[in-house]
């Protein structure tokens, strides 16, 4: 049972205290609910709308977009989750975030039309950004998928062009436990006669085939469109047009030429409604921000700050540690969710680090850090595999210094288990503070696993003053 609704004028906490008691399930899928309150509300959206979903690459394609499109003087609306800091994050209007003030609005807007009807603490988000859209007449709406698409909250808007990032295992009690059953649920996204951009290199069958069977206009990586690069610059080729000597997104990471591809496929489909020019796009990609995606902090030691959570992430992260060069020792602090993969994950980094300082995370589906530091002992005398990071195309180049995609990059030896040092925190923010404590100048410290051991640590180092969300 739900708690009474937040006073008139409530705080924004009050109200997100609120939503996680609304609905029985913190997880619903289903559209039936959120699709009856929309109607009663009476939103409609008449602007360009653009929709995201994948495994891996949603939240660096959509801020790229966003990017891109801000600088072309668009009014642009963004959605994606989860935040890293404080929930506005989640929703922004012009490259800005909503106010406190504003997204209460919406939630009592909200409240007052559900009538009996219970929401999830997403699909009430879901709702209260698509009613700010509204409300903001904006040209461009760029919504990020939450989990899988067929039957999350976004997919309640029709959207005029479906990008579809990667397939990978993740989420699988909720999508199924293989790539074909998590590309048909991913590519429930795409719509009859409207683009569908697909940047996995190598796509479930589910996925063209589903986008056949409804006559959309899938456009696929290596097929469609298509980058090449050099030390200095990049190239991106699609149908019909082609942009050269563009600089490198802002966004670090071996993957991201990839989500930069993408994300202009998409634009080259829209040209009819959207024009983007050339310094557009360069302006764009200089500017692109989005906090801890391969994010490294200034100063010594280095820090690299990843809320990658599933091998296929921490597969490419691996390969941009690897590009770092040498260090004498890796410092990982991890956290992670119980519902991931979590030894096959934390598998693909064994050869990479020294020290681990495994924290607790809280809540219903976090893990001990007693939990991960038996997983790490027994994954870490083993013969860590080979990464299968799938992020080839056989026409797709890359810069000197970054790896090839589908070639492994050396690793490092393994850490013999004798020597391998594990240890056990309460929370992220301590892990953090022996990690720094510990780490010489020429060391590094990697932060990654969750949003909910990122965010720690960003606000530790907000509170330094450190200017971490950009």
């Amino acid at each position: 049972m739900s708690s009474s609704a937040p006073a008139q004028g409530a705080a924004l906490a009050d109200w997100l205290v609120y939503l996680e008691t609304l609905h029985p399930k913190a997880i619903d899928l289903g559209l039936d609910r959120i699709r009856a309150v929309a109607g009663r509300l009476g939103l409609s959206l008449d602007c360009v709308k653009i929709t995201v979903a994948g495994t891996n690459g949603k939240g660096s394609t959509c801020a790229m977009l966003e990017a891109m499109l801000l600088t072309a003087g668009y009014k642009v609306g963004k959605y994606t989750s989860p935040h890293l800091l404080r929930f506005n994050e989640r929703i922004r209007v012009n490259g800005e975030e909503a106010s406190d003030t504003d997204i209460v609005a919406q939630f009592e807007r909200i409240e007052d039309a559900r009538d009996g009807i219970t929401l999830t603490y997403f699909e009430m988000t879901t709702l209260a950004a698509l009613l700010m859209f509204q409300a903001a007449r904006l040209d461009v709406v760029v919504l990020e998928v939450g989990l899988g698409g067929r039957l999350d909250a976004v997919n309640l808007i029709d959207t005029d062009c479906a990008i579809l990032t990667s397939v990978d295992l993740d989420h699988m009690q909720y999508l199924g436990n293989t790539r074909e059953a998590i590309g048909l649920e991913k590519a429930h996204i795409f719509r009859p006669g409207k683009p569908a951009i697909c940047a996995d290199p190598v796509p479930p069958e589910t996925v063209i085939d589903h986008a056949e069977a409804i006559g959309a206009d899938l456009w696929r990586v290596g097929i469609d469109f298509n980058y090449s690069g050099d030390r200095q610059q990049w190239a991106y080729g699609g149908r019909a047009q082609r942009r050269n000597a563009l600089g490198y997104p802002a966004l670090r990471g071996a993957n991201q030429l990839l989500n930069a591809s993408a994300a202009l496929a998409a634009l080259e489909a829209l040209r009819d409604r959207l024009v983007v020019t050339q310094q557009d796009v360069r302006q764009g990609l200089l500017h692109v921000s989005l906090p801890g995606r391969m994010q490294i902090l200034p100063g010594l030691p280095a820090t690299i700050l990843d809320v990658g959570h599933n091998p296929h992430a921490i597969s490419a992260l691996g390969q941009n540690l690897d590009s770092m060069g040498h260090y004498p020792h890796t410092y990982a602090v991890v956290g992670m969710l119980r519902d991931k993969d979590i030894e096959a994950t934390l598998s693909r980094l064994t050869r990479r680090v020294d020290r681990w300082l495994c924290a607790t995370l809280g809540g219903p589906r976090g893990t001990t850090a007693q939990e991960l530091a038996a997983i790490v002992h027994r994954i870490s005398g083993d013969q860590a595999p080979v990464d299968p990071f799938i992020a080839q195309t056989s026409e797709i180049s890359r810069p000197a210094g970054e790896h090839k995609p589908g070639v492994r990059a050396t690793p490092r030896p393994a850490v013999a288990a004798r020597d391998m040092q594990v240890s056990t925190f309460d929370s992220p923010e301590q892990a953090f503070a022996e990690a720094r404590r510990l780490a010489t100048d020429n060391d590094r410290i990697l932060v990654f696993g969750s949003f909910a051991t990122v965010g720690p640590v960003l606000e530790v180092l907000r509170r330094e003053g450190r200017d971490v969300l950009v």
